[in-house]
């Protein structure tokens, strides 16, 4: 049995006949863009992250520069974030015209060490992006309490955590800000592009509105040069159906997680780790493993897909030289990245697929 890394087919059997109403909706209303469904997922996603606003974009990248634009934020100004996350964190920091500060992870969770964020701040620091990883959030509590001494508005990238909780808050209603992509396979996954940012800031959220619309909030009158960023309707309509579903594929990912770690237990394979009163969601599922090129081979060997998030940390790749950061600079994330293996993982994967990757991984484990 070959066994996908996430099988989207699945979701889309299942909605097919809603999905299918959407389409015919938009279609007969000709809203393609922004209009009733997005207007609607808006409201429906604000009151699911418990947050006043919420503003649909066309990406979670899009997300990300229109709160740091909203903030001012720009040329000669730094903003921290981690060198462990996909480059659209960063990119939209260098989008803006402003540069990257990284600050390594904590060894366990892989999100921002909060010990290590105080020395990274300058007086050019105007924000702090700490990234809600593979479904689980960063420690918000002592990294909110640094950038308040500070005066420093936090951003959270939820663009990999939709429904996760962090001591009762929803991920995305702790910061300034909170901000998240629907690429079709995160946990809660638009059938194309998509994106969004959660505030209780009524002034940034009517920022980031206009940034999103050519700097407008009337036809033909711009108040600033802006972007376009909208959501199209069609993708409003489908994440309005799918986000009624969000908890309960949650569920099944936490339950898929814990048939791993059970079938796991004993082994030299790391298993990832949950931190105390929070909520983690498995966007991935991610082990460690010393000889990780190794296992990996006996997943393909055994048509099992896997995936590496992330194989060269940020401050490592081409697109950074010019920060002149060095090996070791950060060494936890260099660790992480050699490694990491994901493990499939997606709401409805069976109990056989589950044991067919235990296996080939645990035979991997004996034979090398």
């Amino acid at each position: 049995m070959t066994i996908p890394f996430v099988d989207l087919r699945l979701i889309h059997r299942e909605l097919a006949e809603e999905l299918h109403q959407v389409f015919s909706r938009v279609l007969d209303s000709s809203a393609f863009v922004l209009g009733p469904e997005v207007k609607q997922f808006e409201q429906e996603f604000a009151d699911y992250v418990g947050t006043a606003h919420c503003i649909a974009l066309n990406t979670g990248t899009a997300a990300l520069q229109a709160v740091l634009f909203a903030l001012n934020v720009g040329p000669g100004d730094e903003v921290i974030t981690v060198p462990h996350t996909f480059i659209a964190t960063a990119e939209a920091i260098t989008a803006v015209g402003a540069t990257p500060v990284f600050v390594d992870i904590d060894e366990t969770y892989f999100t921002m060490n909060p010990e290590l964020l105080e020395r990274a701040i300058t007086a050019k620091t105007r924000a702090i992006i700490p990234v809600h990883l593979y479904g689980q959030t960063a420690d918000m509590a002592p990294i909110l309490e640094v950038a308040n001494r500070h005066g420093i508005p936090v951003i959270e990238d939820a663009c990999q955590a939709h429904g996760a909780q962090y001591k009762g808050q929803m991920a995305g209603s702790i910061g300034i800000a909170g901000c998240f992509s629907f690429y079709p396979g995160k946990n809660l996954g638009a059938c194309g592009e998509g994106g969004a940012v959660t505030t209780n800031d009524a002034g940034l959220a009517k920022r980031i509105a206009m940034w999103r619309d050519h700097g407008s909030t009337k036809k033909y009158e711009h108040t600033f040069p802006g972007l376009n960023m909208r959501m199209e309707g069609l993708q409003g309509g489908i994440l309005s159906i799918k986000l009624k579903h969000l908890d309960r594929w949650n569920m099944q990912r936490r339950q898929t997680a814990v048939q791993y770690a059970q079938a796991f237990a004993g082994s030299d394979i790391t298993l990832p780790a949950e931190m105390p009163n929070c909520k983690h969601v498995y966007h991935l599922y991610v082990i460690q493993a010393d000889n990780r090129e190794y296992l990996r081979q006996q997943l393909t060997t055994a048509g099992i897909e896997s995936g590496l998030h992330y194989p060269t940390p940020l401050h490592l790749q081409d697109a950074y030289r010019f920060l002149n950061y060095k090996i070791g600079d950060f060494p936890v994330a260099e660790k992480a990245a050699s490694r990491i293996l994901s493990l499939p993982m997606y709401p409805g994967i069976s109990t056989d697929a589950v044991t067919q990757v235990v296996t080939a991984l645990l035979e991997g484990c004996h034979a090398n």
